[in-house]
């Protein structure tokens, strides 16, 4: 899943990003909201950490500016300020959360996974299709009652499929989904984790799930 962080103070954007990417989220960062905008208008985010207080262009601007476009991006609003009024401010400015600085970062990783879980409609952290089953608050994966150990990578891919389950998802999509900016890789790469992930989890198990659809992309699941 990947996730864009929007905070000026340059120690506490590189601690955030590092929190993240070390949950294995793909994670862009920007330091002013003019920069976040731009981000914001060439990529799909799964979720968005945003300060309030940002030069350019300010937090509450960014998110009016947001709304008004009609994304419905998650988004998670950071700050210092926590009388009542402005928690009321950034939530009818359209953020889906609040959280006041300082904060611990077990918090912050809790609240993105409820964003994430309700923008794909998971009422619960588990998520299953037939007999496969992850757990994305304690990141386990299990297929038949066994459990499975995917890498960083492979369990970024595997969660998106599952929380799109039964929509063809394209190459492109996925990868735009799984890594940020910064990556540098193959025209191939999804290819080459999908066949890993095939390995893992449908060799020796039925029915099969992850399936091909032809010059499309990829889906993930029961029927073929």
């Amino acid at each position: 899943m990947r996730i864009l962080v929007v905070e000026d103070e340059k120690q506490l954007n590189e601690a955030l990003c590092k929190l993240l990417e070390s949950e294995h989220y793909a994670v862009d960062r920007c330091y002013d909201g003019q920069e976040a905008w731009e981000h914001l208008a060439g990529a799909d985010y799964d979720a968005v950490i945003l300060d309030i207080m940002l030069p350019k262009v300010d937090g509450l601007t960014l998110l009016h500016r947001l709304r008004e476009k009609g994304s419905a991006v998650p988004v998670l609003l950071l700050t210092a300020r926590d009388s009542i009024e402005d928690r009321v401010e950034g939530l009818d400015a359209g953020a889906d959360d609040y959280l006041v600085k300082p904060f611990a970062g077990e918090e912050l990783l809790a609240r993105i996974r409820v964003l994430i879980r309700k923008q794909s409609k998971n009422l619960t952290n588990k998520l299953q299709v037939a007999d496969l089953v992850m757990d994305v608050s304690k990141r386990q994966v299990f297929r038949g009652g066994k459990e499975l150990f995917l890498s960083g990578r492979e369990y970024a891919i595997l969660e998106y499929l599952m929380r799109n389950q039964g929509i063809i998802l394209s190459r492109q999509r996925i990868e735009d989904h799984i890594w940020n900016y910064d990556y540098e890789g193959g025209s191939n790469v999804v290819d080459v984790y999908i066949r890993k992930l095939r390995k893992l989890i449908d060799e020796g198990y039925t029915p099969k799930l992850i399936h091909t659809v032809r010059n499309v992309g990829y889906v993930l699941r029961e029927q073929p």
